[in-house]
């Protein structure tokens, strides 16, 4: 291949990637790579250390979504102690979650993918962002500022602060609610239902001018893989359901616990993130997404009226272009704040007994929630200390890379011509990964040997000596 073109940075996403776009000598794309070019090794981290402290110390991975980290951590810990967590506890969790992905999916919409859609894929690149946004549409930028406070406010007030709240603790929550702040919550719901409506409407009317982005956003069949609780949506408990790109159930009824059995773990040298895949179907042919647009594949219905009214909208057409993840994030952001009024409207939802305690009775626990971006596992063993002794994570994010990799190529091979480059073509293929909404801070992670290169720079920017493994 005569040439190659790098985005480096991918712009407004969570954390640090680039795109590499293989040209022939004719100037067409030949390949594409999305390289996740951050590491983190939390699985190494946490040897050693204190089962109940790992709900605290995995909320660090990420400043944008800790709650999912210290939801499945903590059910991963419920787990080796083996208790059930007390009914309203489980129902407080829940609430955070939601609150988070609320206000994670505020932040995607609105501050990373909105500029786009409003401004245009071509605009000025200097205008194509939020202050931009503001100046055209200045209602709908202050209802994405809105949506994300609302949902922040939450957590907040829930766990004393707005990131790594120690709230969640292992066999429930720390504390209990009180009616002062439940009253506060509620009061905010009602206007934050009204924006998300809001931006609904807003993104079904200008959805039509971007056929030709739909057509190639990650546009092909693959399977699809979310949480459901009797076949209907869940973020918080259930089993896994599989369907392929025609709807079609592969496998139902799968038990979380038990991912290692049909989820496979690859590695390729161009990226620090690794690359799940369905093992019944192999290594790469087992491709799939997670996350908004896999969980409406995957569930029958939403329980709450507004969301299951917009989720039968949305499922009249056969989405499978991910540039649909805006609009189901819109439609998860509407069940959250639903749902959230539901719970805590609940007669016992004050009760003070929201903890179980135990000693560890396992040596296993695996915990499995459903996180903004996805199914997130999180799985730990200890020894008879109570100490780790391994440590696996598979962040959302990470089941999405094979279809980032393959949307990033379409993409790249309808927009991109070598002999002709325009700003506004690398965009798209930007904005291909930003439809995924991919937290790489979040993602990347320890799988076997990892490629190394590591070079000694004298004070002269000689180098006087290098190390390369793998």
């Amino acid at each position: 291949m005569s040439q190659r073109i790098v985005i480096d940075p991918v712009t407004r996403i969570e954390g640090h990637g680039k795109i590499t776009i293989y040209l022939n000598e004719m100037g067409d794309v030949e390949d594409a790579q999305f390289h996740v070019t951050q590491f983190r090794g939390f699985e190494k981290f946490v040897e050693g250390r204190p089962f109940h402290e790992m709900p605290s110390l995995m909320a660090r991975i990420c400043g944008i979504c800790p709650v999912s980290h210290l939801v499945a951590s903590a059910k991963a810990c419920d787990e080796l102690m083996a208790v059930t967590i007390p009914r309203v506890a489980k129902d407080l969790r829940r609430v955070m979650n939601m609150a988070q992905i609320a206000q994670s999916h505020a932040l995607s919409f609105f501050y990373l993918t909105a500029p786009d859609l409003l401004l245009g894929m071509d605009a000025d690149p200097a205008q194509r962002n939020l202050f931009g946004m503001a100046q055209v549409n200045p209602a709908l930028a202050r209802d994405g500022v809105s949506l994300r406070q609302t949902g922040q406010q939450i957590i907040e007030l829930l766990g004393g602060k707005r990131i790594h709240p120690a709230w969640i603790v292992p066999g429930g929550v720390s504390e209990p609610l009180t009616e002062e702040k439940r009253d506060k919550i509620l009061t905010m719901i009602p206007s934050a239902i009204d924006a998300t409506e809001r931006a609904l409407d807003w993104f079904k009317e200008i959805v039509v001018h971007f056929e030709r982005e739909i057509n190639f956003f990650a546009n092909f069949a693959t399977l699809y893989v979310g949480t459901v609780m009797d076949g209907n949506f869940a973020l918080y408990d259930g089993d896994l359901r599989i369907v392929d790109a025609d709807g079609n159930r592969i496998a139902d009824g799968l038990d979380p616990r038990k991912y290692d059995e049909y989820i496979g773990e690859a590695v390729e040298p161009h990226s620090f993130l690794k690359s799940p895949y369905y093992k019944p179907l192999g290594y790469p042919d087992g491709i799939y997404r997670v996350g908004p647009l896999a969980r409406l594949q995957v569930a029958d219905r939403l329980d709450t009226p507004k969301a299951d009214a917009e989720f039968r909208v949305f499922r009249k057409e056969h989405r499978q272009s991910s540039f649909y993840y805006h609009y189901a994030r819109l439609i998860e952001m509407l069940y959250c704040f639903e749902k959230i009024e539901i719970i805590l409207n609940k007669p016992d939802i004050l009760s003070k007994h929201v903890r179980a305690f135990a000693e560890p009775n396992s040596y296993r626990g695996v915990g499995v929630s459903e996180a903004p971006r996805g199914t997130l596992m999180h799985d730990y063993e200890i020894d008879d200390n109570g100490l780790i002794t391994r440590a696996n994570l598979i962040i959302a994010t990470g089941h999405n890379n094979l279809a980032m990799n393959r949307g990033v190529l379409q993409m790249a091979r309808h927009f991109v011509k070598g002999t002709q480059i325009q700003e506004g073509m690398l965009n798209r293929v930007e904005a291909v990964i930003r439809a995924f909404d991919p937290c790489l801070s979040c993602s990347t992670h320890a799988y076997g040997q990892m490629p190394l290169a590591v070079d000694v720079v004298a004070a002269n920017g000689e180098i006087v000596d290098s190390v390369v493994r793998g």
